[in-house]
């Protein structure tokens, strides 16, 4: 006699890809199970780990329509109403982007929204552990996953011990990162880059106003982004080279903040640091298949991007629409929500949404991280180029704002009540 299921949907992973699916499933009346290594209390309320996160609208208003929006504070939530880009020394900006010059943005003026990365993860932890179709398995250890015809199936170690065992499922979805360790089970390879290159971030206080603007400064040692926040503040990102980083990092905080100043031509006036700094190396990732017997894979384990176009948590999300949507379609038709044929589509689609983008921003990361004179002159080049070119700039706004569909397939799930 067959074991019976103990959940429609497996999601591997409680980042905000992850638990975007399982609200999305569990608000249409799917079961989901999720599981993640760390515990409930890192969850619940993550630790600040400096990094801002650039939303679109069409990933506002998936937000929205989860219930995760409304449980970010108004101090939490930035905007961005244009971004200019730098190259080399130059004060001036050679290419800005504007969502009310360019007719984009949906008529508000607004190109996108930032907030934190924690603040994302903490609002969206509260979406899901508040729904009853959704249970969420913390200090779970995946030791095995295993897919058949019929069903996936997953075994698992978890704290306190002795707990743990098996759980069984129609769909499996790994979200567990770009490294992810489930996506390595499921026999799904991955193209890593490493770009050999870290970005610093912190956020700064400063005294003149940031106007709502992001800047782009692309220097000939390093790159330096500038974001704003919510009042006089902004999110800076450094990005240079391992050893250059790690001296980035071991800077005393007055050195640092002055390097900040004099690469931004002390646009802000004067600064200082308002929060500790954070190294991440830069890897991107890009999965061989999206997709396996009874599984599929979503967020940065499918596709982990390089930060500079902002684009990998919106594309994360948009292949959870895409998913989610087909999911849901299914099971409300009494179709099976695992078959080769649904996941198959999710694939294609997600592919054609992210290929291109992927490979153009790793394309635009190594031309600017080249300091041959060459390359300088053709960054200037590009840059004055698409300035001058309105049809192109319309374009990379319309793509900057991802103000349009999502995905092929409209999300199914209704709206939560707390939105």
């Amino acid at each position: 006699m067959q074991q019976p299921l103990d959940s429609d949907v497996l999601v591997i992973g409680a980042g905000p890809a992850g638990l975007a699916l399982a609200i999305s499933l569990g608000q249409a009346g799917l079961s989901v199970i999720v599981l993640d290594t760390q515990g409930r209390a890192a969850l619940s309320a993550p630790k600040d780990d400096g990094r801002e996160i650039a939303l679109t609208h069409d990933s506002v208003a998936l937000l929205k329509k989860l219930g995760i929006w409304p449980r970010l504070a108004a101090h939490e939530i930035g905007v961005i109403r244009e971004a200019q880009v730098h190259d080399g020394g130059h004060a001036r900006a050679l290419l800005d982007f504007n969502a009310q010059r360019a007719g984009s943005g949906g008529g508000t003026g607004v190109l996108g929204w930032i907030v934190p990365n924690h603040a994302l993860r903490r609002a969206s932890f509260e979406v899901a552990d508040a729904l009853p179709a959704l249970r969420i398995v913390c200090n779970a250890q995946t030791s095995q996953v295993r897919t058949l015809p019929s069903h996936a199936e997953v075994f698992f170690e978890a704290e306190p011990a002795p707990t743990g065992g098996d759980l069984r499922a129609r769909l499996l979805v790994a979200a567990d990162s770009r490294f992810s360790t489930t996506r390595r089970q499921l026999g799904i390879g991955a193209d890593l880059h490493d770009f050999g290159r870290t970005m610093v971030v912190c956020r700064m206080q400063h005294a003149q106003p940031h106007g709502e603007v992001a800047h782009e400064c692309f220097g000939y040692e390093r790159t330096l982004a500038v974001l704003p926040l919510t009042g006089d503040a902004s999110s800076v990102v450094l990005t240079a080279d391992a050893s250059a980083a790690a001296a980035l990092m071991a800077l005393p905080a007055a050195d640092f903040t002055a390097l900040v100043q004099r690469q931004f031509h002390d646009r802000l006036g004067r600064m200082a640091m308002a929060g500790e700094r954070h190294a991440y190396p830069l890897v991107a990732t890009y999965a061989h298949r999206f997709r396996s017997m009874r599984s599929a894979l979503v967020g940065d384990a499918a596709v982990g991007m390089h930060p500079v176009t902002a684009h990998g948590y919106n594309l994360g999300l948009q292949g959870v629409g895409t998913l989610a949507g087909r999911v849901v379609q299914a099971h409300r038709a009494g179709q099976d929500i695992g078959a080769a044929s649904l996941l198959a589509a999710y694939e294609a689609t997600h592919r054609r949404h992210t290929r291109l983008i992927y490979h153009g921003t790793n394309a635009v990361a190594k031309l600017y991280a080249d300091k041959r004179a060459p390359l300088r002159l053709l960054r200037q080049l590009v840059l004055e180029g698409a300035q001058r070119f309105p049809p192109l700039k319309a374009a990379i706004t319309r793509q900057l704002t991802g103000h349009g569909p999502f995905g092929d397939t409209a999300l199914a799930a209704p709206t939560s009540p707390s939105t």
